[in-house]
């Protein structure tokens, strides 16, 4: 049979962030696409239940222990994900942190938790994957999940909006840096979906209503909403794409 253009068999991807939630979806998305897949976590201990669902889709996968807050655990993270799996064409910059706190009582620590892992975590996973890319001549795929709040401005979550509008702006930087290389860098937005990290919102009724009421499509995110984009810009079906960013937020962003 004739491979589509979504298919990514053959393809080695390594998703940073992936023991649970978005990180652990998006890495199941790729495995059914066809890749093998790394994945990350500030321990492999919490990597076993990925690990089993990227095995029931016939698909290799590897555990890599990473605190992307620390420049020499992100960047070594994409060296031996290259060694393991044999290569590396694919990067999910997935892992992220988030706390909700009122602008006037963030402190240092709060600040510097928040942009080192959603920014300064992202750049030097992208650097030291683009680096492999670039010398097995091959190209390859980026893709960092940016957020709403790369957009908009939303209240007690200035640290976390901050790092993920320059997530933004890193990534066109980066893909019109490296377009010549034959490296694609692209960004998804989610919007409203509840995971482990936005879990607090959703106990609120009043502000499920009130959340629902902007969103076109009435309804909250499920993970595999998030599928289609992540394996689109994974693949050669993006081939012509770098610098975007697609939201995937049920119409909220068109309705403001």
């Amino acid at each position: 049979m004739t491979r589509g253009p979504f298919d990514l068999s053959g393809r080695k991807a390594l998703v940073t962030g992936a023991s649970r939630g978005i990180g652990q979806s998006l890495a199941v998305a790729l495995a059914k696409a066809g890749a093998d897949v790394a994945v990350t976590a500030r321990s492999t201990d919490g990597l076993a239940e990925t690990q089993r669902l990227i095995a029931s889709e016939d698909r290799r996968s590897v555990a890599i222990a990473q605190d992307v807050t620390d420049v020499a655990s992100a960047r070594d993270a994409a060296d031996q994900a290259a060694k393991l799996l044999g290569g590396l064409d694919i990067l999910v910059n997935n892992a992220g942190h988030e706390e909700v706190r009122a602008s006037l009582d963030v402190d240092e620590r709060l600040w510097d938790s928040i942009v080192d892992t959603n920014l300064k975590g992202a750049f030097f996973c992208a650097q030291s994957a683009a680096k492999i890319m670039a010398q097995a001549g091959n190209g390859g795929a980026i893709v960092n999940l940016c957020s709403l709040t790369s957009y908009v401005g939303i209240p007690t979550a200035v640290p976390y909006g901050s790092s993920k509008t320059g997530l933004l702006g890193m990534t066109r930087a980066l893909a019109a840096e490296w377009a010549p290389l034959g490296i694609r860098v692209n960004a998804i937005a989610p919007g409203y979906f509840r995971t482990a990290m936005t879990d607090v919102f959703y106990g609120d009724e009043g502000w499920q209503r009130s959340m629902l009421a902007k969103i076109p499509q009435r309804r909250f995110g499920r993970l595999q909403d998030l599928h289609g984009a992540v394996v689109f810009l994974a693949s050669d079906a993006s081939a012509y794409v770098t610098g975007t960013c697609i939201p995937v937020d049920g119409g909220y962003l068109a309705s403001i």
